[in-house]
């Protein structure tokens, strides 16, 4: 139930922190979402189990992209940590579970055990 609670909390705080309106890291998000669902499909990036994006392929373009989409993210795990008395290491692997279950066919993922599949 704790759990629960928790992820629940993650996810309503990451949508806040990440998607208010007026929020610097929202935009640079939105704006960075097409480049990065273009990796994805393209199987060139994934989602790894820590919540972050990690390149799946020798060829790594946009490189500047995925280090600021992490940066960004890793900075919101750190706001959520600080709300919920958590830790940014919860939070990102409570985002990675809630990013899979919404995952499109297709798209590379780790597993919490490490193991990466496509879904």
């Amino acid at each position: 139930m704790k759990k629960t609670f928790l992820l629940l909390t993650c996810f309503v705080l990451f949508g806040a922190i990440a998607f208010a309106g007026g929020n610097p890291i929202k935009e640079r998000m939105r704006q960075r979402l097409p480049a990065i669902m273009g990796m994805k499909d393209q199987g060139l990036i994934g989602e790894n189990n820590r919540g972050y994006l990690e390149y799946r392929s020798s060829n790594r373009p946009n490189q500047q992209v995925v280090n600021a989409e992490n940066t960004d993210r890793r900075q919101v795990y750190q706001m959520i940590a600080q709300k919920t008395g958590s830790s940014p290491e919860i939070v990102g692997k409570q985002r990675a579970a809630q990013i899979a279950k919404r995952a499109p066919k297709g798209h590379w993922l780790q597993a919490p055990d490490g193991r990466w599949y496509r879904k």
